[in-house]
């Protein structure tokens, strides 16, 4: 898998890991060339708590992948999060040495590494940094600072942070996999890529992905990224309500839930029945859908709270911090019937479902445009883009540079402008970097 507009995303979710091969075609589309999907039986909401298992549900998901591309693939981009994913706000300066040079990236390079040095608590690493706004000798609300004049470069930033050994278990059951990691990328960022536009983001706008697990927050406004959070509760744990309530087992309660689930219980009427069969000769049961969307309702209002108790907490209310395009839901626990209606009546804010489609070719199959697979395209996406070194917002792959050496890299032959080129240099380091890491931890 030699050539370079190609790019394999790695969703490794709770319930589900997702292999996605695309590429992008002459138009700037994403084509998807494979996929490829496993049961995932060794993680526990978002953080690997079996080694073995989730290897092996790797390599089917990889090894399907390949089937339907017919391609063999080698390295991957991969997805976190999880409970133990958390963020905070940072302000830091540099003071350059000769104000009458222009800024560069290098300097910007230096005010991120100097962030890399932050003291967290024991065990704990930074994964992503990412700047929201510079001041320059002052002057503030700089989005771009590169060919300014000024001797004080400060900048505040939104840092994400996580617990080295779930990033290194990570690491592990990829290589383990026989797969080489080319780059690690925040999962709420990832599904954000492909299902929000530039509008939105803009304008103000609240991404919840429901996974398995957890549910993913990430908060954009004026185009840049200002708040992420990982909520340790998604659809399993309506799965498993449904399971205590009505006495059956799992694999009948996450059917009812997706086949006959609704999040308002006035949908419902009363003598709408639905039978399950008994085990082993033991008499069916009847469930009334209308206490089947009591006990789902329960739980996902506690959910949507808990979201909502973080937008709420990043400030929505202010006229300042206001997010006018309102909340996008996606993955797999957004596709449950009456959920926009409720989550627009619980926050007040306009809803829409988002679909992975934005980004996507125009004969791309309807089952892949599903909200569950909006991470997987995202992590595509922001592989693709990375090689093409446009991002639109300063990644994980950019700002984990910052640690790598100083050496210069060949830079390929490009028609774009100097800072593509000076992004790819950014990420060929951070990639040496994050191996090296991995290989130190074996």
């Amino acid at each position: 898998m030699e050539n370079d507009n190609i790019a394999v995303g790695l969703d490794i979710g709770t319930t589900k890991i997702v292999a996605m091969i695309g590429k992008e075609n002459e138009y700037g589309k994403m084509e998807i060339l494979g996929i490829g999907k496993s049961k995932s039986l060794g993680v526990h909401r978002g953080v690997v708590n079996n080694i073995t298992q989730t290897i092996q549900s790797i390599q089917q998901a990889v090894q399907d992948a390949e089937t339907s591309s017919g391609l063999k693939i080698k390295d991957v981009v991969v997805g976190i999060a999880g409970q133990h994913i958390r963020s905070l706000q940072h302000s830091d300066y540099i003071t350059r040495t000769n104000s009458d040079e222009v800024i560069d990236e290098e300097d910007i390079d230096r005010l991120c590494n100097q962030v890399h040095k932050l003291v967290m608590l024991p065990g704990e690493e930074i994964i992503h940094v990412l700047p929201q706004d510079f001041k320059v000798d002052g002057q503030a609300e700089i989005k771009e600072p590169i060919g300014m004049y000024g001797g004080r470069l400060e900048a505040n930033f939104h840092v994400v942070v996580g617990q080295v050994s779930s990033i290194r278990n990570i690491g592990r059951c990829v290589k383990s996999a026989g797969l080489e990691l080319s780059g690690i990328t925040l999962e709420p960022l990832a599904s954000a890529n492909a299902v929000l536009s530039q509008e939105e983001k803009e304008a103000g706008v609240a991404l919840i992905d429901i996974g398995g697990g957890t549910t993913d927050l990430a908060i954009f406004k004026d185009g840049i990224i200002r708040h992420t959070a990982v909520i340790p509760f998604g659809g399993n744990v309506i799965t498993e309500d449904i399971k205590e309530g009505c006495s059956i087992i799992e694999k009948q309660a996450e059917l009812l839930k997706i086949k006959f689930g609704s999040a308002w219980p006035g949908e419902n009427k009363d003598n709408e029945i639905v039978s399950i069969p008994g085990l082993r000769g033991r008499e069916p049961k009847e469930i009334t859908l209308k206490n089947l969307s009591k006990i789902i309702h329960a739980r996902v209002v506690e959910i949507v709270e808990q979201v909502y108790l973080e937008i709420k907490n990043y400030g929505h209310e202010e006229q300042k911090k206001k997010l006018i395009a309102g909340i996008v839901l996606t993955g797999g626990g957004a596709q449950l019937q009456h959920l926009k209606q409720l989550v627009e009546y619980i926050t007040g804010m306009d809803t829409r479902i988002g679909y992975p489609n934005e980004h996507l070719a125009g004969d791309t199959d309807a089952e892949t445009t599903s909200p569950m697979y909006a991470t997987a395209v995202g992590l595509v996406l922001n592989s693709l883009q990375s090689r093409a070194s446009f991002s639109p917002t300063k990644s994980f792959a950019d700002m984990e540079a910052s640690e790598g050496k100083k050496e210069t890299v060949p830079e390929v032959e490009d028609e774009a402008d100097e800072t593509p080129k000076e992004r790819k240099r950014f990420f060929d380091k951070w990639a040496e970097k994050f191996k090296e890491f991995l290989d130190n931890a074996e």
